[in-house]
């Protein structure tokens, strides 16, 4: 604001005011809240994350940064315009929170056939997907069609991968679309067993924070990496993959994790994971080849395309409904813009790029 603090208070406490260009500035830049906000009685009732992910010690909490803190509002205001949008019913009849439920008693390799099913991809579809890309669309797309709303952005926050809320009608999984296609995948599923378990979570890259949560609540989180695991890498299929390969896998080529990597759709980091729960690679080794490989990922900078982010960040199937209710005429451009969070004028160009990428 480029004032000193004791200004600011005095403007807190009601002994000065900003003025009109300068509350412009706090109200988007500053706080990201419409400017109507400011002239509340009071201030807005708020779920607060300490309250959401009870599971995370305070230490976790306290740790979040603004940039997380604003995404989460973000997701809630995604929940409130969905249930806006759809009239209060999710438009998906069979729901994947119906069909499923989960508990840290239940049988980990039932429960991931079990979502499979549900989610309708067997081991002969996803072997086809020759892209991780590809595989994190259709995973997506599956997620999507059971009545979870996926959304993604980019954090600023690098230790987080995700999270979700939960809601009796409008679920929401929200990635971090900074990381790879592999580990958004990852993400995806760990957050979607979270929903099965009908509670709120935030995945993190570093699992050393599962020692400091309380004895449930780690359980919770052990078993939704293992239900993800195993729902990207059905163990039957996987022991079948794997005969005639050494006992010992720390001296064998690089190629035998890509090859496996490739044909799940996953990170070489994953099978490593597979490997040690058999006993077939020390934890050591683990260790010093994840560290290994995380730096071998460079990430391509550059610009990028507004439109295609936007698209790739918003709900596919809110998407698509936004835009075939506005060409039936049901919903206005200034409605479905409204909806999706962008000026009506970009309405055309993202419309073309949604319309692109479903018929691709």
């Amino acid at each position: 604001m480029k004032k000193n603090a004791q200004e600011i208070t005095r403007w807190e406490d009601g002994g000065g005011a900003p003025t009109y260009a300068q509350l412009e500035r706090l109200a988007y830049q500053v706080y990201k809240r419409p400017l109507a906000v400011f002239f509340l009685p009071t201030p807005p009732d708020e779920r607060r994350p300490k309250q959401e992910f009870r599971s995370l010690p305070e230490a976790d909490i306290a740790a979040l940064t603004r940039d997380t803190f604003l995404h989460i509002r973000k997701a809630h205001a995604y929940q409130v315009g969905l249930e806006e949008f759809y009239g209060t019913t999710n438009p998906v009849e069979i729901r994947l929170w119906e069909r499923v439920s989960l508990s840290v008693k239940d049988n980990v390799i039932a429960k991931a056939n079990a979502i499979r099913t549900a989610l309708g991809i067997d081991i002969a579809r996803q072997s086809g997907w020759e892209r991780e890309d590809v595989a994190l669309r259709e995973w997506r797309s599956a997620v999507e069609a059971s009545g979870i709303f996926v959304f993604k952005d980019s954090f600023k926050q690098k230790s987080i991968s995700g999270f979700c809320l939960r809601d009796t009608e409008f679920p929401i999984v929200y990635i971090n679309n900074s990381t790879t296609k592999t580990r958004q995948i990852f993400s995806l599923l760990h957050e979607v067993a979270h929903l099965l378990f009908k509670v709120n979570g935030i995945s993190k890259f570093d699992k050393s924070y599962l020692d400091s949560l309380p004895y449930t609540e780690k359980e919770i989180e052990i078993f939704c990496n293992a239900i993800a695991a195993e729902i990207l890498i059905p163990s039957s299929d996987f022991t079948q993959r794997i005969i005639g390969l050494s006992q010992n896998l720390e001296s064998v080529s690089e190629k035998v994790f890509s090859s496996l990597a490739s044909v799940y759709g996953v990170s070489r980091e994953v099978i490593l994971r597979r490997f040690l729960d058999l006993g077939r690679v020390s934890s050591t080794f683990y260790k010093s080849k994840s560290i290994e490989w995380t730096t071998q990922i460079k990430k391509k900078m550059g610009k990028g395309d507004w439109y295609a982010s936007k698209g790739a960040y918003l709900s596919d199937r809110l998407l698509r409904d936004v835009f075939s209710r506005r060409y039936r005429k049901q919903i206005s451009s200034e409605q479905a813009a409204d909806v999706l969070g962008v000026k009506t004028k970009n309405l055309g160009r993202l419309e073309e790029i949604v319309l692109k990428r479903m018929s691709a």
